[in-house]
This record gives C-alpha cells, structure tokens and sequence, in this order.
C-alpha cells in the first residue's frame, strides 16, 4: 500500500511541473509585453508567494 501512495505522489508531482512550468512561459511573455505596473505586480506576487512557505516553516520549527 505504501509503495502504491509514493508512486501517485510522485506521478501527481511529474504532472503538475509540466503545467507551472508551462505558466511561467506564459507569465514571462505577458510581462515583456505588458507595461511596468504589471511587471511590478508580477515581481510582488512572486515576493508574496515565497515569502509564505519559509514564514510558515519559521512558525512551526
């Protein structure tokens, strides 16, 4: 049973890279043809995104 659960998470991990990595692509074209504000909002929302994991990770250890 044990071995079954690592093998959905590991494939469940191999798809959902293909479509973030696919999103970033589309995220970088947006920005380059997009005007300053968007590039800013993008490069804040990133801030945001990252700043949460090592927030959470600082509270909990």
């Amino acid at each position: 049973m044990s071995k079954n659960l690592i093998s959905l998470f590991a494939l469940g991990i191999l798809f959902t890279s293909k479509v973030s990595f696919s999103q970033c692509a589309m995220c970088k074209a947006v920005v380059e043809n997009g005007d300053v504000s968007m590039a800013e909002g993008v490069n804040n929302g990133i801030t945001y995104l990252m700043v949460f994991p090592y927030l959470l990770i600082g509270v909990l250890f």
